[in-house]
Parts: structure tokens; C-alpha cells; sequence
């Protein structure tokens, strides 16, 4: 037995036990592998004119022995020597496709060469159909036209040389034998991965490899069993080699209606039985027929047994007569991969369908995606894109348990299932795969060396769907504000988690109520349908729309000629605020430059939109009864900072409105959070309609000296404005007495 050619035993433990987090991985190593040998001789192909190869026979066979415990992958590739077995798989971290690639120039410029000499024959000498075939590589070792074509993308996966390793994962011992394609002899490669390997001579018909590994005994923590079946092998296929550019071909059994003795199938007897019987029922019978049919039941017919009991006594007669069908196990060969990616195929070649499916198998959406986006980059960093904005949020989008990410490839294998770096949280909600070449992996290939890689993909995607959501809201109205429905309140987080940052990438995707227009607004499209003069926008927030439509101070603003937005989500108030503004823009020039709008909360205290006779009207009324608000200010008990006339109140007798940083919505949503053991208060003021009939009593009831009567008034209108906020009494009961004394 041979040693490994460096400190084996610590090396391969390292490897074994910490270099990969994930067990089942050892199947996608071992078929990348795979794919890799069969990329070699495919090339080899190309350059080489006496190798005979057709394509349509390159193959990977997958295959287990549950009673043996052994999983064997086998191709039809490049093979290996003796030499080879020895270097490649007895020095660890020895990569044979890193040396094939730098031998080749890289790989993809020596291949796209080839591709092009043989093109340029191809254009020089003509041939027929006839001739093409006569010519393929399977007969006279020729590259056809087609394979040439796709020359420059054949992609070596390998790079680290430590993949094969994974499979002492599972496995306490490894077999590799293989067949160089030049040579006729072949050879085995042993090893239980602790020690050393041995090598010796074997038998295998064909050039080409076999990696079979005998699984470890199943403990309480691993069941290694669970590689040992048909499901658990598709579904690692499925998972992580489905878009492998050859086939994986694996026995399978079929269980399928057995064929009779005559070679008829029972299946084929039945539906004859059934189609005859159904002709005689559609079989029209002339009168002289009937009337003798008739007769003979009318004869036979007698009180213990009625036509339709006789009727159903001869069905099931008849069924018993159709044979009982007999069902077998069968073996057929099943190719478990996809090959192809889906979006690696020109637009044009893809249905509508398609795409829907395979969203819908991918990401376990049983609804068709709302919009699909494609991308296609191509320079210092190429990649392939194809995303999805789902129809519906996920059950779980707005839980702890929700994990972004897209799906990372590279080479058409999958990396990672979901790549958080790849997208931003408040885009969160979209779904797709991202496949590069290009991407600087780590050894065990979980994970990138170079983020800033990511960031560059990453930011490229970033544009790419801000710019479909943007033209989704241009062209078709009524499905973005579909979509608005399920995921605004991502984006609007977007804004609060970044203290406004991302204002100038999401503002102009957000949409809210318009109370004045009865339906939904962007901000530009109520700057749009302001009134000249009017640099603000208002809003209002709340639980409810409908409640929020009747506020006194809403229905005040719409008086007087003023929309406001209303938002009904707990993150409006927070997002408005950290927004600040909405319009200013990145003009470096101060005259091209937009103003900014500043975005104001309606129920703030310090927001009048009265004109100015009714604000001096206000001042002389709250002048004039100063001693009356201080009074009811008192009576408050601290609950208000003050009380004051209002002058933009027309139909209702107070209202409560907020002074500070922090407003009454905000005060609400604060009051509900878990950890909120300080009662976060805003700066509460009590705004009192001069003009409205109760204030006179009010005042009748001060100039006599009722203190206790002024009292309650106060207190009775104070809890009025607080329920019409939708901010929730102190004491209930309390304040129904005090409605009971007015009575």
C-alpha cells in the first residue's frame, strides 16, 4: 500500500470533517467529477480527429446496491492511467481538471478556437445532409458542425482537487476503476481514506470510470441509509447536478399492468370490453325491435325481481367476466436530470408554461409568478439571471423563520440554495436562480472567496428589478397594485431599516390611499394633481382606512381643498418619518435640480391649513378664554400639554393632535411591542372647535364658576378625541360614568 504523498492522516481528517458542513454534497462532487471526464474526452474530440466519439452516447450512470451498501457512479469520460490514479487522486488537493484548463489556455479560449477553425471548414467546403451524416464523429471521427458550436462552453467544474475526498464522508471505503480512453488496460484505486491507497491492475470494458463507495454503518446521529434508495438519490440529483450538461441515468422500477399470455395487456382487453359496451348502449334499435324486446321483459318480469334489479344483476355479471388485472415490477432506465438550464435558453425557445413550471416546481408555488425577469451579463463578470416576483407573499414572508436568497450556481451546480448576498432584504420576496462561471469559490465550494464579486451581481440584480417594478407600476396598474398589496411593506421597510437611505431607489414604488380621490397614489402622482402653490405632502395613518377617511382633521384638509395620503400599515408612520422628504434628486446643477417635498403629518400640531382670517380668529378666541383652557388643561391632569382653539376643525367639537418627535401613531405601534416597558408617550395637545355649539356651553359653565362641570366637559371631550384616533381609553369605566353624569 502506498502512502499519500503529504501528512494524509491530519490532511484528509481536516478535509473529511471540516472543510464541508453538508454530507450529501459527496454526490454532487462525485457526478461533477463525472461531468468534468466527459467534458475531457468531448474536447479531446474536437482537437483530436482520431478519436471517435458521438455525443449522444456520453453518459452518467448512477446505480446502488442496498444490500451491499455500495453507490457507483460511472462514465463513459476521458479515464484515467495508472499515473494518473496516482497523482490525481493519491496526492490530495492534486486537481487533473485545473491542470486540463491550464493546459488548454484556460479551457474556454483554446475551445472557442476549435470552434471556430472548424466553422470556417464548414463554410468551405459545403456538404449535403447525406454527406454530414456520413461524416458525424460516431463514423469517420469528424466534429460536426453542432458540436463545434458548442465547443466554447464546455466548463470544467472542478478546480481544488479535494472534491473526491467528500466521499469518505459517507463511505469507509472508496474503489475507482477506471480505463484511460487510449489504453487497453485498466486499473483499480483502494483506500479507506485513513492511511494510503493501493493500486493494481482490473478489468473494465470500456474507457471510462467507476467511483464505487461502500457506505459506513448507520449511527444514532447519520443515517447513511437514506443514500440507499431511488428517492434519496433523485432528489440529490434534483437538488444539486439537475442542469449537469450529460445525462445521469439510473435503474429504476416501474410498477405497470401485467401482459396476458396472448401478448394482449389487460389494460388494452378492458377498454375493448368497456368500448363495446358503450356501442351497444349508443346502438339505436328500430320499433320492430323494441316492441319485441319489450315483450320478452314484460314476460320475464315478474314482482320478486323488477326490471332494474335484473338490469343491475346482468352488470355485474358482465364485470365479472372482464379479466382481474395483474401488475409487475419492471426496470427501466430513467435519466434523473434536467440538463439544460432553463435559463441559459434564448427567450424565444421558452414558453410561458414552461417557465410558470418551473417556478412553480422549483419554488413551491402552486400560483403562476406575477412578473419573470431575465438578465444576462457579460465582461469581467459574466452571469446568467432568471427571477421571479411571486403572485402571492409567502405564508411566512413577515416571520422570523423567512430566509432570502437566490439560488447560486456555477457551471450549471448548484453552490448555494438560497445566496442572502445576492439580494437586498427589501426585495426580499423575490425568487430565481444566478449562475456563474465566473465566481471565485472557496475549497469546499459552499461558499465565495470574494464578496466583492457578489456585490457587483448583486448590485446588477438591485437595477434590474427596481427597473421591472417601475415598469410593472407604467403598464399595467392594476397588477402592481396587486403586487403592492403582497409585498409593499418590504420595500416600505427598505426605507425605515436604512434611516431613509434607500429613499431614492424605492420612494418611487411606494403607494398609499388617496383620501380625496378614493384610490391608489405613487407620491409623484399626488405632487401631480396638487394645487398650485402646495409644496407639502400630507398624510395621515392609522389601523383603518375607513377610519382614517373620517378623522376630523382629514375631512378638514379635504375641505379645504387639500388630499391626503392615508396609509393603514404600522410601518407608515416610521417610514414617512424617516423619509423626511420625497422629490430632491441627484442633480449636480442647483437650477435642473427638483425642491423637495417635505412629507407632513396631518395630525401634527403645528400643520394649519386654516387661511389666515380663520388662524387670527383662533388666536383672539384662544386669547380671549385663556382662563378656560388653563382650566381644562388642569382638569386633564397632565394627560395633555395644553389646550388650545383650533382653527382648522369645521365639523367636530376637539381632536387631539401631537407636539415632538414622536406622534400618536407612533405611540400606538410602540405601545404594542413586546419589550416596551416604558410607555413611550407623544406630546398630546387638545385642539377645541371655538365655533362648534358644545363650546358655548362650556364657557357658560366657566363664567358661572362650575369648576366641576368644566371638568367633565373636558374630560368628556378629551376621551371623545382619543376614540375617534383609535387610541384606547385609560379607564372605560370611568368615562362611562362620566357620559352617564352629562345625561
Amino acid at each position: 500500500m502506498k502512502k499519500f504523498k503529504t501528512d494524509s492522516k491530519r490532511l484528509l481528517d481536516l478535509m473529511i470533517n471540516s472543510i464541508y458542513t453538508n454530507r450529501e454534497i459527496f454526490l454532487r462532487e462525485l457526478l461533477s467529477n463525472a461531468s468534468d471526464a466527459i467534458d475531457k474526452l468531448y474536447f479531446r474530440s474536437l482537437t483530436d480527429r482520431s478519436v471517435s466519439l458521438s455525443r449522444d452516447n456520453l453518459a452518467i450512470n448512477l446505480a446502488f446496491d442496498k444490500d451491499a451498501r455500495t453507490i457507483t457512479v460511472s462514465d463513459n469520460g476521458i479515464g484515467m492511467s495508472r499515473e494518473e490514479l496516482d497523482t490525481d487522486l493519491g496526492t490530495i488537493a492534486h486537481s487533473g481538471s485545473l491542470g486540463f484548463l491550464a493546459e488548454n489556455e484556460t479551457g474556454k479560449h483554446g475551445m472557442a478556437r476549435v470552434s471556430t477553425e472548424t466553422d470556417v471548414q464548414s463554410q468551405d467546403n459545403p456538404k449535403t445532409d447525406a454527406q454530414s451524416q456520413q461524416d458525424e464523429v460516431g463514423a469517420k471521427g469528424v466534429v460536426d458542425a453542432k458540436d463545434a458550436e458548442n465547443a466554447h462552453d464546455i466548463d470544467i467544474i472542478g478546480q481544488f482537487g479535494v472534491g473526491f475526498y467528500s466521499s469518505f464522508m459517507v463511505a469507509r471505503y472508496v474503489r475507482v476503476v477506471s480505463r484511460a480512453y487510449d489504453s487497453q488496460e485498466a486499473y483499480v484505486w483502494e483506500s479507506d481514506g485513513k492511511q494510503g491507497y493501493a493500486i493494481k491492475k482490473a478489468q473494465r470494458s470500456e474507457p471510462g470510470t467507476d467511483v464505487i463507495l461502500t457506505l459506513k454503518p448507520d449511527t444514532d446521529e447519520e443515517d447513511y441509509s437514506a443514500f440507499l434508495s431511488e428517492y434519496g438519490l433523485k432528489n440529490l440529483v434534483k437538488k444539486y447536478s439537475n442542469y449537469v450538461r450529460y445525462p445521469i441515468l439510473m435503474e429504476v422500477v416501474r410498477r405497470r399492468e401485467k401482459q396476458r399470455s396472448d401478448g394482449v395487456d389487460n389494460a388494452d382487453e378492458t377498454d375493448k370490453a368497456d368500448a363495446t359496451e358503450q356501442a351497444d348502449v349508443a346502438k339505436p334499435a328500430d320499433a320492430t325491435d323494441q316492441a319485441h324486446e319489450t315483450d320478452k321483459a314484460d314476460a320475464r318480469e315478474t314482482p320478486d325481481q323488477p326490471k332494474d334489479a335484473r338490469k343491475q344483476s346482468t352488470e355485474t355479471a358482465d364485470a365479472s367476466k372482464k379479466p382481474t388485472p395483474e401488475y409487475e415490477d419492471v426496470i427501466e432506465i430513467e435519466r434523473l436530470n434536467s440538463m439544460t438550464p432553463i435559463w441559459k435558453r434564448l427567450k424565444g425557445e421558452v414558453s410561458d408554461e414552461e417557465y410558470n413550471s418551473f417556478y412553480q416546481s422549483e419554488f413551491h408555488d402552486f400560483s403562476n409568478p406575477a412578473r419573470r425577469i431575465t438578465l444576462h451579463a457579460e465582461g469581467t463578470l459574466s452571469f446568467d439571471a432568471l427571477l421571479f416576483i411571486p403572485g402571492r407573499a409567502p405564508f411566512d414572508l413577515y416571520s422570523r423563520e423567512y430566509t432570502r436568497g437566490l439560488a447560486l450556481y456555477t457551471s450549471n451546480v448548484l453552490i448555494m440554495e438560497k445566496c442572502e448576498e445576492l439580494i437586498p432584504e427589501y426585495f426580499g420576496f423575490v425568487r430565481g436562480v444566478v449562475d456563474s462561471a465566473d465566481l471565485t469559490l472557496n475549497i469546499s465550494r459552499e461558499t465565495l472567496q470574494h464578496n466583492h464579486q457578489l456585490r457587483a451581481i448583486a448590485k446588477r440584480i438591485e437595477k434590474k428589478i427596481k427597473s421591472d417594478l417601475a415598469n410593472f407600476l407604467a403598464h399595467d396598474r392594476e397588477g402592481y397594485e396587486t403586487f403592492f398589496a403582497h409585498f409593499g411593506r418590504t420595500l416600505k421597510y427598505g426605507i425605515y431599516a436604512d434611516f431613509g437611505l434607500k429613499k431614492e431607489l424605492l420612494a418611487d414604488l411606494l403607494m398609499f390611499y388617496s383620501a380625496r380621490q378614493e384610490k391608489m397614489l405613487t407620491l409623484r402622482e399626488y405632487l401631480d394633481a396638487t394645487a398650485p402653490g402646495q409644496s407639502d405632502i400630507y398624510y395621515a395613518v392609522g389601523d383603518s382606512l375607513e377610519r382614517l377617511k373620517k378623522l376630523p382633521i382629514v375631512t378638514s384638509a379635504l375641505a379645504r381643498g387639500y388630499d391626503v395620503l392615508l396609509g393603514d400599515a404600522d410601518i407608515d408612520e416610521f417610514v414617512l418619518t424617516a423619509m423626511g422628504d420625497y422629490g430632491a434628486d441627484d442633480a449636480t446643477d442647483a437650477q435642473d435640480k427638483e425642491p423637495s417635498h417635505a412629507l407632513k403629518n396631518i395630525a401634527a400640531a403645528d400643520i394649519d391649513l386654516s387661511s389666515e382670517e380663520e388662524k387670527q380668529e383662533a388666536a383672539q378666541a384662544e386669547k380671549a378664554n385663556e382662563g378656560l383652557f388653563t382650566a381644562m388643561a388642569e382638569a386633564l391632569e397632565g394627560s395633555v400639554q395644553k389646550v388650545v382653539a383650533s382653527s382648522r376643525l369645521t365639523d367636530a367639537p376637539a381632536c387631539v393632535s401631537s407636539e415632538g418627535p414622536i406622534s400618536l401613531e407612533m405611540e400606538k405601534v410602540l405601545a404594542h411591542m413586546p419589550a416596551n416597558d416604558k410607555q413611550v408617550k407623544a406630546q398630546r395637545v387638545l385642539e377645541i372647535n371655538t365655533k362648534y355649539p358644545v363650546f358655548e356651553k362650556l364657557r357658560a359653565a366657566f363664567d358661572e364658576g362650575h369648576t366641576g362641570d368644566v371638568a367633565l366637559y373636558a374630560k368628556v371631550l378629551y376621551g371623545q378625541a382619543l376614540l375617534v384616533e383609535g387610541i384606547p381609553l385609560d379607564d372605560p369605566v370611568t368615562y362611562a360614568q362620566y357620559i352617564c353624569e352629562l345625561l
